[in-house]
């Protein structure tokens, strides 16, 4: 794969593996799409973050004395030899598919918040490796709007997704029971 060497950032127009992703910089954050880098920077905004607190903690809550974990990026998601992601949130069901180094194979659950510099990469590219991988309900949060688009596998791929406005109530597929009053994490 080119001439990477080991401990150095990479390069972009450059393909890698899992096996050079795991010797980048640590100070560095990046996902690894199909082969190809994609730098984590800048970090996300404070609206963002809050975001993220507010449903992680209602699905840490949530999942309480049940079988599944909720993790918070940075936490690696390996989906291939070739991809791994960083998303925001995943919920993972399989304990199996948890070690040391993050989680081999699809969530069972990925929220990614969007954010200026990741918002079309999380609605196109991500939104095709999550069905392409079988992740079984993928959120796509924008603040902005505020808007949820909820999109579920139906076994072959994401059906067509439900848009919920900050008004309305987000019930979770893949995590029975769990629902979210949507204007609760829309809340500044």
């Amino acid at each position: 794969m080119g001439d990477y060497q080991q401990g150095t950032s990479p390069q972009k127009n450059e393909k890698y593996t899992y096996n050079d992703y795991l010797s980048w910089p640590e100070n560095e954050r990046w996902e690894l799409i199909k082969g190809f880098a994609y730098s984590m920077s800048p970090a996300p905004k404070t609206r963002h973050q809050r975001i993220s607190v507010i449903l992680s903690s209602a699905i840490f809550d949530f999942l309480k004395g049940k079988p599944c974990e909720i993790f918070s990026a940075p936490f690696d998601v390996k989906l291939d030899d070739d991809t791994v992601v960083q998303p925001d949130l995943s919920v993972i069901c399989d304990k199996d598919k948890i070690d040391e180094k993050g989680c081999n194979g699809a969530p069972d659950l990925i929220i990614e918040i969007l954010s200026e510099s990741t918002a079309l990469k999380d609605q196109t590219e991500k939104r095709l490796l999550y069905e392409e991988s079988g992740v079984r309900e993928y959120w796509i949060i924008n603040p902005d709007l505020p808007e949820v688009m909820a999109f579920i596998h139906d076994g072959k791929s994401f059906a067509k997704p439900v848009h919920l406005s900050k008004d309305e109530i987000l019930e979770s597929v893949v995590l029975d029971g769990l629902v979210l009053q949507l204007e609760e994490v829309f809340s500044e």
